[in-house]
């Protein structure tokens, strides 16, 4: 009789999982729950003006769903607190995907990749930095002029490394790879300290640069110079869907959606100024000045 008890139990139980389970999936086919930063343009807000809002958009009408999102920093903790995190009720995970991932990220499976960008400098376009249309091109200046730039870059970035290796580490303003608080992200220091004039020159994700200039108001023209592949150091990256591991069907939904509508994506992309890259590494986003 015990083991009859304890058998009736479990299959009591595994009924309840399997109901909500169901539920669960029944639900999905109506929502697109995306994890995602409140305030983190140009990628994503609560507003919905990132880019990554836009294509979480273009997701969802496909799928015939609608979006919802579960937000967090974007930083340690994020795909803890969003994509393994679950409600404790419905026994349902809090989101589904996770628009922007690097390719192959350890914590989380990736679909394809559906941007390829690279990091810029980004600088205040002034008579004596007019020749400057490639990262390396800053290296050429008289070594009077380059001295004495004051260079904003991320800790722990492709920036700094090449700081180094290009002997202007003294003239860093170094930042934090990630700040305390919640409400700071990188476009928000670099855009202030570069039109404050605390820095000359900053060394940002593309995406980043792109969006500054775009917004940029000011009388000055900011201009971004890409950084161009390079067999040391790593400064172009591409970029992905997050989804969890072992959710094939899924990850195929999602990887087959991107497949068959990247020119959409592109454009997406190319509105918000994003520098892209081909397959050779060359950049196709020319529109990198403010203003233009």
């Amino acid at each position: 009789m015990y083991f009859a008890g304890a058998l009736l139990a479990i299959v009591i139980a595994t009924t309840v999982l399997s109901t909500r389970v169901e539920s669960a999936e029944a639900a999905s086919e109506e929502v697109l729950r995306v994890c995602a930063d409140p305030d983190n343009l140009p990628f994503s807000n609560k507003a919905g003006e990132g880019f990554e809002n836009k294509i979480a958009e273009a997701l969802a009408k496909d799928l015939k769903r609608r979006v919802e999102y579960t937000y967090f920093p974007q930083r340690m903790g994020f795909v803890r607190n969003t994509l393994r995190k679950k409600d404790p009720t419905s026994l349902q995970f809090l989101c589904d995907v996770i628009i922007g991932v690097p390719k192959g990220y350890e914590l989380t499976a990736t679909t394809r990749s559906y941007m390829r960008s690279t990091y810029t400098l980004l600088f205040v376009n002034r008579d004596e930095l007019t020749a400057v249309k490639t990262a390396d091109e800053l290296t050429k200046l008289p070594p009077a002029k380059l001295k004495s730039l004051r260079i904003g870059v991320f800790a722990q970035s492709p920036g700094s490394d090449w700081l180094l290796r290009n002997g202007l580490i003294e003239q860093a303003v170094m930042y934090a790879a990630q700040s305390g608080d919640p409400e700071e992200n990188p476009a928000h220091i670099i855009g202030r300290d570069l039109a404050a004039g605390k820095i000359d020159v900053g060394i940002v994700w593309g995406p980043i640069a792109g969006y500054l200039i775009q917004h940029h108001a000011g009388e000055q023209k900011w201009r971004a110079a890409p950084f161009a592949t390079d067999p040391t150091i790593k400064f172009d990256y591409e970029i992905s869907m997050g989804v969890r591991f072992g959710e094939k069907q899924w990850q195929n939904t999602v990887d087959t959606w991107i497949g068959e509508h990247q020119p959409q994506i592109d454009t997406i992309l190319t509105s918000f100024r994003v520098p892209l890259l081909d397959a050779s590494g060359a950049v196709m986003q020319t529109n990198l000045e403010s203003g233009t």
